[in-house]
This record gives C-alpha cells, sequence and structure tokens, in this order.
C-alpha cells in the first residue's frame, strides 16, 4: 500500500472496525440497544455528572437542539435524569442507576470481545497494535483539534 492509498485504508478500516464492534456488541442483547450519539452523551454525563446540555452539546460537536433531544428521549427511557440547575434555566444531567449499569456491561463486553481478538491474533501482530497506538492517540487528537477551530 503506497501513502496515496493510505487515508482511505485507515478511514475505511476504523470505521468498519467501529461498525464491526457495534454488531458484535449488540448480539445477544436483550434490552433494546442504544444509537452511537445516546451512548457518546451517556458516557459524557458519566464522566462529567451534573453537566447541562449546552456544555455536553459542545463536548459533542452537536447542535443544542440535537443534544436536547437525546436528553428527551434517554430521559423518557429512564437512563438520564434532568435537574434543574442553580439559575433555574439551565438542567443538569446524571445518569440513572440503570443507564450506570448498561455502560458498565457495554464496557466490559467492549474490553472482553477486544482481548478476545487481540489473543487471537500472532504476538507480532499485538506488538504492531500496541505500537501504533501512540500514533493513533495523536491521530485522535488532531481531529478534536480540527473540530475546535472551526
Amino acid at each position: 500500500m503506497g501513502t496515496d492509498d493510505l487515508p482511505e485504508t485507515l478511514a475505511g478500516l476504523l470505521a468498519g472496525i467501529h461498525r464491526l464492534l457495534r454488531r458484535n456488541l449488540r448480539h445477544g442483547l436483550e434490552e433494546p440497544h442504544l444509537r452511537g450519539a445516546e451512548v457518546e452523551l451517556l458516557r459524557l454525563v458519566r464522566a462529567n455528572p451534573g453537566i447541562g446540555v449546552s456544555a455536553a452539546a459542545r463536548e459533542l460537536h452537536l447542535a443544542g437542539n440535537s443534544v436536547s433531544t437525546l436528553v428527551n428521549q434517554l430521559t423518557k427511557r429512564g437512563l438520564l435524569r434532568r435537574e434543574t440547575g442553580q439559575d433555574r434555566r439551565s438542567a443538569c444531567l446524571t445518569l440513572t442507576p440503570e443507564a450506570e449499569s448498561r455502560l458498565t456491561r457495554w464496557q466490559q463486553r467492549r474490553i472482553a470481545l477486544v482481548a478476545e481478538q487481540l489473543d487471537s491474533l500472532p504476538e507480532q501482530d499485538r506488538a504492531a497494535l500496541e505500537a501504533a497506538i501512540p500514533a493513533l492517540r495523536r491521530f485522535a487528537e488532531g481531529l478534536e483539534a480540527n473540530l475546535d477551530e472551526r
């Protein structure tokens, strides 16, 4: 593969891996699955309990009304709590115990799935993936910085 093919190959491979992880993780789930944006919002609220809708929208690089719609949907499904903030105009978001439990189960299943696949690879491939992590992290940081500049 030449460097001219790298952007398309990398983008396709990353998207494919993400899609395959989601499909594998959804298999056998009895509860209704969560869409990607819903999981992102729940993970953000988990990491930042009490975050407001506007701040969540900025963090997720989504429109405020999109996040508000997600919040309404997740609140109706019993996964998010929206509490009135100190100034009575803002909402503070927190996870419900059900959401916490679902995220924990999802994370455990995801880690187990990835570990299983890594264990099935030859040592040379595992070492190559481990060596690529710093570069992939910088790649992700560059994409994040690109969003922040817009």
